[in-house]
């Protein structure tokens, strides 16, 4: 079956956004708190092609340095008291867009659905989208990882940014390896400039443009279990599984805000889930 006559009219009807975000509360608390005199209280370093966790209070912010050349890096985040709720960057790309910034929000899965944490500051707020459509900090990627590569008919590669964070968090959690293996998600690639291809619509990546001393800071909405893997890319100029690739470590910081009053964490999702019964 052809095009219909009014092919071109059906092709110019313009967009509706699905979620409009107008409803949604400014977190200025959050932006307010973030912007308070930061006192550290941990940090741990990311090994390249390597992964580590760190544990962030409800009302903590959580720095995620770059210590050295360019580096991406792929983040899960999980409330620290129960690995059942965790990030849901699909829920997180409908209500802010494929890129996440200062303001935005990152929410936790059903039947939660809550921010888990505020983006407070973002050195990299200034790229903006490019003549590409990329951008920095994506929820769109979904993670390295060996299954993919076996499929498109590479070999075995352990430390794509999956199996990275597998193993942290069986580390962190106590769980045997593959016990641990179904709570990695979908990630926040931070400092990833990604986006998709005009013409076939394809994910792309491209150079990051994260330098020594960029930063991005998420206040901890909950108690949170952060996971970071430094992606064996590097900056994901040309590969994202890579033994080639130049890479950097990163670090994770836990900072108090200095004189902050104690923070209340959002509320579970109010839906009855009755399900229509």
């Amino acid at each position: 079956m052809g095009e219909p006559l009014d092919a071109q009219a059906l092709r110019d009807i313009a967009p509706v956004i699905c979620y409009p975000n107008d409803s949604l509360a400014v977190p200025q608390a959050a932006l307010d708190r973030g912007a308070l005199p930061l006192v550290p209280v941990s940090r741990v370093t990311v090994p390249a092609r390597e992964a580590a966790s760190i544990r962030v209070k409800a009302g903590q912010v959580l720095r995620i340095h770059c210590l050295d050349g360019p580096q991406v890096g792929d983040l899960n985040l999980f409330n620290a008291n129960d690995l059942s709720e965790r990030f849901y960057s699909g829920k997180t790309r409908a209500l802010h867009g494929s890129h996440v910034t200062t303001g935005d929000q990152l929410w936790s899965n059903f039947p939660y659905l809550r921010p888990m944490a505020t983006v407070t500051h973002d050195t990299l707020g200034w790229y903006g989208r490019d003549a590409y459509g990329g951008a920095v900090h994506d929820v769109i990627g979904t993670r390295c990882d060996p299954y993919t590569a076996r499929l498109l008919g590479g070999g075995d590669y352990h430390h794509c940014c999956h199996s990275n964070l597998t193993r942290a968090l069986a580390d962190a959690s106590g769980l045997p390896l593959l016990d641990a293996e179904p709570h990695v998600h979908d990630v926040l690639n931070v400092f990833m400039c990604t986006g998709f291809t005009a013409d076939t619509g394809q994910y792309f990546m491209k150079a990051s443009p994260v330098r020594k001393g960029d930063y991005l800071d998420l206040l901890a909405e909950i108690d949170l279990l952060a996971v970071l893997s430094a992606c064996p890319g590097g900056d994901c100029s040309a590969q994202h599984s890579s033994d080639t690739a130049v890479c950097y470590p990163l670090a994770m910081e836990v900072l108090d805000p200095k004189g902050a009053e104690p923070w209340q964490e959002p509320p579970l999702n109010s839906y009855s889930r009755s399900h229509g019964v």
